[in-house]
């Protein structure tokens, strides 16, 4: 496992709002994340192979 962020990180991350990380959770969308007690953690690294997955070329649009 590697590092792990809260919310306001990942969504720093993946450039994003930490309320767009809400609602994703909330519809299942997004990247996986871990549910500690009350606490939201995402690894760094499945952020990553998340943005890596959902990559796509200029071509596919």
């Amino acid at each position: 496992m590697g590092e792990l962020l809260n919310s306001e990180q990942a969504a720093n991350v993946l450039g994003v709002r930490p309320q767009t990380l809400a609602c994703w959770r909330l519809y299942g969308k997004g990247p996986a994340f871990a549910k500690i007690g009350r606490l939201v953690r995402y690894d760094r690294r499945t952020l990553e192979d998340w943005v890596r997955k959902n990559t796509v070329s200029g071509e596919a649009v």
